[in-house]
């Protein structure tokens, strides 16, 4: 009997230290303060437990540094951490991590592990990335297959060091549905943003300078790109092998090649978008489907739309092309009429009337004549440009309009540029 009682007298022991344990561990986890001293930080990692807090003292702190666990670390925007120059400053593999207020350098250089500030593996579900400063790594944020990611209000600036195409992305995004990246400022990269083969991503009020492009989209289906500005670039937004991508509200400006550029991009929704003063065309579309180009100011640029490649069954309606050297680059052996029942686009160089005051001009609108055709399709016949044989086909053609060839017609533009709204002061349609 008394076998028996001691038996069940160690095994309620034995369950009230368990309970008593587990109600401490929930009572120990909290915050911690970490002193800015060789280790710590790494030892307060060691040492803390899920829901834990770190805050980290001002001043440098020793990485790289690995997190496995659901923990936050919170610098107060005073405290730096430094990496060892191989591999990635912070590295994490736990869900529901947070990640704020810091200052990040000192990742590797190897684009084979993609080197980054922070680098979020699969398992770092709904991270969240904020108020840091990431600076001089290969790679800023590198969002490797965790889904619900958020970044934002973050300063990530690349190597300044290293050509263009060796340096790494501001945030690169791979197979992680869900993330939304805002409020950031990327400059000095390669890519601010380069999505590959992830769906559902969201990319808004962000800002990009110098660097190749500011949003490069490939293989991503349902994206949401809005609200970003991309000023000094190679170029602004290039969308790739993408479908149904909603492009709203995005201001270009100076970018040196193109503003937008849609290359086996199908069915987007591209509206309100602002390109000025690009260096070479404000929108290039390439072998571009099915997508909807409404509402978007094209403004000084030598080419306000180069369309080729077979870029078929494309809406164009309420665009405002404006003091572009040529408006329209298009070859083609039959029209593409760029009017709706709601009217059509508004031309800067179509010098017309309106006398029933419906707000649509009397005369349609063709951007091209058979001399551009011919000077574009055979780039040696500039050298007649000014022959009399050119000035007599321009004026022929100009008084026997059946001769034109094939190519963009608005048969009903508008007299009136739309206009547009955008995020940036001065940059208003």
């Amino acid at each position: 009997m008394s076998m028996r009682l001691s038996t069940v007298w160690m095994i309620g022991l034995a369950l009230v230290s368990w309970s008593l344990g587990t109600s401490l561990a929930h009572v120990s986890a909290g915050e911690i303060h970490v002193p800015s001293e060789g280790g710590a930080l790494i030892r307060a990692i060691e040492t803390a437990q899920a829901g834990d807090i770190l805050r980290l003292a001002p001043g440098t702190h020793q990485g790289p540094i690995s997190i496995e666990k659901t923990i936050s670390i919170d610098g107060d925007s005073k405290a730096r951490i430094v990496g060892s120059g191989v591999g990635s400053v912070i590295r994490i593999e736990a869900p529901d991590v947070k990640i704020t207020g810091l200052t990040l350098t000192g990742s590797g250089l190897s684009q084979d592990t993609l080197d980054a500030g922070i680098k979020l593996l699969k398992t770092a579900d709904r991270a969240i990335i904020s108020h840091n400063r990431i600076l001089d790594n290969l790679t800023g944020v590198d969002v490797h297959g965790a889904e619900d990611v958020h970044v934002f209000e973050n300063i990530i600036e690349g190597r300044r060091d290293m050509r263009v195409n060796e340096r790494g992305n501001g945030i690169y995004v791979w197979n992680s549905p869900g993330l939304v990246a805002e409020r950031n400022t990327i400059r000095y990269g390669r890519d601010g943003v380069f999505v590959n083969t992830s769906h559902r991503d969201t990319f808004r009020n962000n800002r990009f300078e110098q660097l190749r492009f500011a949003i490069h989209y490939m293989h991503g289906n349902h994206g949401k790109i809005s609200g970003n500005v991309s000023t000094d670039n190679d170029i602004g937004y290039a969308l790739m092998f993408s479908d149904k991508l909603r492009v709203e509200n995005n201001v270009s400006i100076g970018d040196r090649f193109h503003g937008l550029m849609l290359n086996y991009a199908n069915m987007a929704k591209i509206t309100g978008n602002l390109v000025q003063r690009g260096g070479e065309k404000c929108l290039f579309m390439y072998n571009a489907n099915k997508n909807e180009v409404t509402g978007n100011r094209f403004e000084a640029c030598p080419v306000g739309i180069h369309f080729t490649a077979g870029s078929a069954r494309n809406t164009f309606k309420a665009n405002a092309f404006i003091g572009n050297e040529t408006q329209v680059k298009y070859v083609g052996s039959r029209n593409l009429d760029w009017s709706s029942e709601e009217g059509g686009n508004y031309w800067s160089d179509h010098a017309a009337f309106d006398l029933n005051g419906d707000g649509f001009a009397d005369t349609a609108y063709r951007p091209n004549d058979m001399v551009d055709q011919i000077l574009w399709t055979q780039p040696a016949a500039k050298m007649l440009i000014g022959s009399p044989a050119i000035q007599l086909l321009h004026w022929t053609q100009s008084q026997f309009p059946a001769l034109l060839p094939g190519g963009i017609v608005d048969t009903a533009p508008l007299m009136h540029a739309p206009v547009i709204e955008h995020p940036i002061a001065g940059a208003k349609g």
